[in-house]
């Protein structure tokens, strides 16, 4: 279905989709598609919100774009709900979770610079990551198939199993500055760090005068029943990046900091032409409205419950298909013991959309505000492809 002119570098599904309601996607032929991918964490409130319609459209009437060159009122408005919302006192707004990446890498790095220790630039991260798609945040995520053809690989990243809080201890030196990681691996296939080993990497840091800088860019933004997946382990970072749902489908990062560690983020360091438009921080600021309402993230912790629960219970029916069910909030995954795409096909024939990811995972990802109703028919359509695919299956086993 791709035209010709674009690079190969996606392998689209033969699907095309026309216009999407809530959670629904639908074809042009009119075949609706229940979105539990939901653009792969990004439409955190579904398709077409009419508050978000509504934001984005009386925006676009009055201004798009002016630069940073002047002061952006939505952007000091968004910045400071943020702020608040969260552990920082410093936001820089980016277009994508690439650039918060980058950002954050640069904040670190600059923080020990104006503190008179320009030896620290390294930074010791996690295998399984994945930070972007830059020439930085790839060598960050240090996985082989994303570095291979790109030439030198950028320096100053050092990687330690997930979760591995002894590797980590002993990966720091004199040049380290910080310690980067997701709360939850995203494409790493839903891996969560435990609460006790985030609070190990806060004293670690604490101990050896190092920045926690968190990828929130898939977890934040209340993924997983928390405005920031690190809230569950009681301790905050210095920096953290957000993106995905923070726009609702709408192309937008932030790099949230505390004011100690942006302090040397000074006028002419950083830049963006795009990051901040009066566009984004108006879809910014509608996202904000919904989520932040008093009781909404608490809806989203009891969904993801429900949900997590009627995987289970699938799991215990089809333990020749299903190894584990791991996440948290609206942010599962389901570990496959056949091929993943086996069972994404099944679930796409089932008119159910999921997110493949490593581990032979697969990824529900639904919007924030999907409804008990669709939790239960998106349950339904699970089983029913796991069905089919143990019948498929059992002709070979015959």
């Amino acid at each position: 279905m791709s035209g010709s002119a674009l690079y190969d570098t996606f392998a689209r599904l033969p699907l095309a989709f026309e216009r999407g309601e809530g959670s629904w996607l639908m074809t042009a032929n009119g075949t609706r598609y229940l979105d539990f991918a939901a653009g792969i964490a990004v439409n955190s409130l579904g398709h077409a919100h009419p508050h978000l319609v509504a934001a984005l459209v009386g925006q676009a009437g009055r201004l798009w774009h002016i630069s940073n060159l002047y002061e952006i009122p939505g952007q000091s408005r968004l910045g400071e709900r943020l702020a608040e919302a969260s552990f920082a006192d410093k936001v820089f707004f980016t277009n994508s979770g690439a650039e918060a990446l980058e950002c954050a890498i640069k904040t670190a790095r600059r923080y020990h610079f104006v503190n008179g220790e320009e030896n620290r630039v390294r930074i010791i991260t996690f295998e399984g990551a994945f930070h972007g798609r830059t020439l930085a945040t790839i060598a960050a995520g240090g996985q082989k198939k994303y570095l291979e053809g790109f030439g030198p690989v950028v320096e100053g990243f050092d990687q330690v199993p997930f979760g591995d809080m002894e590797a980590v201890e002993k990966a720091i030196g004199p040049d380290t500055a910080a310690i980067l990681v997701e709360p939850v691996q995203g494409e790493g296939g839903i891996r969560r760090l435990s609460l006790t080993a985030m609070r190990k990497l806060r004293e670690l840091c604490d101990r050896h005068g190092l920045l926690l800088v968190l990828d929130e860019v898939q977890s934040g933004v209340g993924r997983t029943g928390k405005f920031l997946a690190h809230e569950w382990s009681g301790v905050n970072p210095d920096i953290a990046a957000v993106a995905k749902g923070i726009g609702g489908g709408f192309p937008l990062g932030a790099c949230l900091a505390t004011e100690e560690a942006a302090k040397g983020m000074t006028p002419g360091v950083h830049g963006t032409t795009f990051g901040g438009n009066p566009l984004a921080m108006a879809v910014g600021n509608a996202v904000l409205d919904i989520i932040l309402e008093e009781g909404f993230l608490e809806d989203v912790a009891r969904r993801g419950l429900l949900l997590k629960q009627g995987l289970a219970a699938i799991a215990d029916e089809f333990p020749e298909i299903v190894e584990e069910i791991r996440g948290e909030g609206l942010m599962l995954g389901i570990r496959c013991k056949v091929p993943n795409a086996v069972v994404q096909k099944a679930m796409r024939e089932e008119k159910l959309l999921c997110a493949p990811a490593g581990e032979n995972v697969l990824r529900l990802l639904p919007p924030l505000n999907v409804s008990d109703e669709e939790i239960q028919d998106a349950l339904g359509r699970i089983h029913a492809a796991m069905q089919a695919v143990t019948a498929a299956a059992e002709p070979a086993d015959g």
